[in-house]
């Protein structure tokens, strides 16, 4: 959804940050069906942990060239050697939990998927009834960091042993 002049962003998103303005006019609050998008998107969030979006938003073309475009069927393929080279990369935040997060998940994909980005969807998607929830904030103190949708997606995702995966990510 392509923003016009007129348009009124919100107050969080910086107006001399272009990536940041195209995140937000183009992405942020759009819905997202596409399990591949939607198994990247967790694993951004979960690397923006303690850190700002701002931060991740930056590296993320980097994030998705080194971890294969998030593709489980690659990452499954990724050995020790292949962590530790990532974590040299100055492209991406160089958390060891956090980059071993991502190898974590994807068995966690694979193990409760078989690998299917489409279950991994409807998953998701079945907290909502498939369906986005509209919130009519007018203030940004109304916006909470975390609902009971949330927090038991969380705790799901949690059990299936999933990792970076707290209810304000899954929010």
């Amino acid at each position: 959804m392509k923003k016009t002049k007129s348009t009124v962003r919100c107050g969080w998103c910086p107006p001399d940050d272009a990536l940041y303005v195209k995140y937000h006019d183009e992405e942020w609050g759009v819905p997202e069906y596409d399990g591949q998008k939607l198994f990247a998107m967790l694993n951004l969030e979960g690397a923006q942990a303690g850190l700002s979006w701002r931060t991740v938003l930056h590296k993320r073309e980097n994030y998705h060239r080194i971890f294969d475009n998030f593709d489980p069927k690659k990452l499954t393929r990724w050995t020790d050697a292949k962590i530790e080279k990532a974590l040299l990369n100055p492209g991406i935040i160089r958390n060891r939990l956090k980059v071993r997060g991502v190898i974590r998940n994807t068995k966690a994909l694979n193990k409760h998927f078989n690998g299917d980005l489409k279950k991994f969807s409807d998953f998701l998607w079945s907290f909502v009834n498939g369906k986005p929830i509209r919130n009519k904030f007018r203030k940004i103190d109304e916006v909470t960091v975390s609902t009971e949708i949330s927090d038991a997606m969380s705790k799901a995702l949690r059990k299936m042993d999933f990792t970076f995966v707290g209810s304000t990510i899954c929010y």
